[in-house]
């Protein structure tokens, strides 16, 4: 796919891996659907950011656990963009908890945000994609539902589901649209811990460095640009499955 003058929609694309991929896209050319929550100030810095490299961007604020307000996000009728052919799937909760301690309220949240927001994202996105256009979906998963986090068991369950929807929807949407994933590992600390906690974490991978952003980012647009890959999966956790659990 030639993506100078597409329009792409990313979710949770105001800060942190978000805000890469959204940079990443613009640098290639993409004119972007920008999704944010709150983070209203992140999402017009990276806006601005965007737009220095000569596209346009369009905000939109959506609560993704609202199954009409994710829908509508792949409606740029009203605006002066053209259709949306690129479709990233990264906004998520990291929600902490384990089966004997899990509530259906945080359960609930999470398969909201993480599955079925991206799940009705994509049908909208290929019922308004014209039949004379391919597009591209790319969900952001976690290398980690191969070898779950126990005590992240809803985000778990939420994510290895994503992965099983990737391949389906790769089958569905087949030839017009083409659907992949990319699995996350040591990339960024965690928002609540510092390089240092990363750091060490690295230390343990045969690679023994975190992938930082910009692998990602490269992965986006190689994975886009690559019209004879879909339904994949691809890993990017500096070999940590190829160690014993």
């Amino acid at each position: 796919m030639e993506l100078k003058g597409k329009t792409a929609l990313v979710t949770g694309g105001s800060q942190r891996i978000g805000r890469a991929l959204v940079l990443a896209l613009a640098g290639a050319g993409c004119n972007l659907i920008l999704h944010y929550y709150r983070s209203a100030e992140a999402a017009q810095e990276t806006a601005a950011e965007a737009e220095a490299l000569g596209v346009r961007v369009l905000l939109k604020q959506t609560n993704l656990s609202d199954g009409e307000g994710a829908a509508s996000l792949a409606d740029v009728s009203n605006v002066d963009l053209p259709p949306v052919q690129v479709l990233v799937n990264s906004a998520a909760v990291f929600s902490k908890d384990s089966l004997l301690d899990m509530t259906v309220d945080e359960w609930s949240k999470t398969f909201r945000v993480n599955l079925r927001a991206p799940v009705l994202l994509t049908q909208a996105f290929a019922k308004a994609l014209p039949s004379d256009l391919g597009g591209a979906v790319i969900n952001m998963t976690d290398w980690r539902t191969a070898r779950p986090y126990p005590d992240h068991f809803s985000y778990s369950i939420a994510k290895g589901a994503l992965d099983t929807f990737t391949k389906t929807a790769a089958l569905s949407l087949a030839p017009q649209i083409r659907v992949n994933a990319i699995a996350l590992g040591a990339m960024l600390p965690p928002p609540d811990q510092d390089q240092a906690y990363l750091d060490v974490l690295a230390s343990t991978l045969p690679l023994q460095r975190p992938g930082g952003v910009q692998v990602i980012a490269d992965s986006l647009l190689y994975v886009l640009r690559n019209d004879f890959v879909t339904g994949e999966i691809i890993r990017l956790n500096g070999g940590a499955h190829l160690q014993h659990p």
